[in-house]
């Protein structure tokens, strides 16, 4: 039985990962929706997250970025202009995207004439230093870029697809717009605090379905990838790495992230084609980390305490150092609380390297 004498603070823990170095133990980390935080602190008898992070010995990064101050936002819209709601499900709400001011327009002089894309002038990064203030022993997490998805949701889900064929110079137009924007809101958040504060900054891309890419190899190449590794030189250049978030079976690009610059990928849904564990180690261990790999669609929801003791164990034996273990995307209502104590409980006895 290991002695469990921890070495490393939580931002040691994962700056080792990200550095494909030995931590003491394998950094654990939560992500669930408002709901089952909810739930989560009152079966564990926490007061707060940290109560409850500091109970489980949960590596949980610490945010950070700079505040809305720009125009004043009509109710149930973001400062892209589309529209919200709240979509009721089984146990909680979700916000569901509603209105696209994009939708309607066919040419570049359409957009540029009657659209004003966000602006860095519109934040407050002055904030940010108080932010993390007494939170430096854990990573910090800077929210980073989404260009397909804020496209999406400034064009319509569908009619974003059919432009990567039918408008590709909107979606040029748009992205390098999106990409300016969050170029400017990344240099100003570095700048706005000491050098090495940043551990991370996250790319948001949703490029995969259960069983494919979502759109080829080749247009993601064409479209999205360099505004992906512009910013991320950048923040490679300011000293810190590179966090990419997509879902799905995106094998085929897994090589194209690590070329833009990425350092660790999650949520890594093995169960999906070519997105097993084993192969993902065997072909990029050493260049790259993987965050999550605990299933959230069986394992979590319906498996046993077992089940998911059995998964952990697994994830840690084949990732070793190259790996933060959590759960593969936020935990849902569908998922009892015994099940998500039992992840960070089993990452606790057998996360020992």
């Amino acid at each position: 039985m290991h002695m469990r004498k921890e070495s490393m603070t939580p931002r040691e823990r994962w700056e080792a990962v990200l550095n494909h170095k030995k931590p003491d133990r394998v950094p654990m980390d939560y992500g669930a929706t408002p709901e089952v935080t909810e739930a989560i602190l009152k079966y564990t008898g926490s007061s707060t997250l940290d109560e409850f992070f500091t109970k489980m010995h949960i590596d949980h990064p610490a945010g950070t970025g700079p505040r809305y101050a720009g125009p004043p936002l009509p109710k149930d819209t973001n400062y892209f202009g589309v529209g919200l709601r709240d979509m009721a499900y089984t146990g909680g709400v979700y916000k569901e995207f509603v209105s696209f001011p994009l939708a309607d327009y066919t040419t570049i002089e359409e957009i540029e004439q009657n659209y004003a894309f966000p602006t860095a002038d519109w934040f407050d990064f002055s904030g940010m230093p108080a932010q993390v203030a007494g939170k430096l022993h854990r990573p910090i997490m800077l929210g980073g870029t989404h260009y397909f998805i804020d496209y999406m949701r400034l064009r319509g889900e569908e009619q974003a697809y059919v432009d990567v064929i039918e408008y590709p110079e909107i979606v040029d137009h748009c992205l390098t717009r999106l990409c300016n924007f969050y170029y400017e809101m990344t240099r100003r958040s570095f700048e706005a605090l000491p050098a090495g504060t940043i551990t991370m900054v996250s790319f948001g891309e949703d490029m995969g379905s259960e069983i494919d890419l979502l759109m080829s190899r080749t247009h993601f190449k064409r479209f999205i990838w360099p505004h992906l590794k512009r910013v991320a030189d950048l923040v490679h250049e300011c000293g810190a790495k590179v966090y990419v978030h997509s879902d799905g079976a995106i094998a085929k690009i897994i090589p194209d992230f690590i070329d833009m610059g990425a350092d660790i990928l999650d949520p890594v849904q093995w169960r999906l084609p070519d997105m097993g564990v084993e192969k993902l180690k065997a072909q990029y261990g050493g260049r790259l980390a993987f965050h999550g790999a605990i299933d959230n669609q069986k394992t979590m929801p319906f498996g046993t305490t077992d089940d998911v003791r059995e998964e952990v164990r697994r994830n840690i034996s084949i990732f070793q150092e190259d790996y933060v273990l959590g759960p593969c995307h936020a935990i849902q209502p569908v998922s009892p609380p015994e099940n998500t104590i039992a992840l960070y409980e089993e990452g606790w006895e057998s996360g020992w390297l």
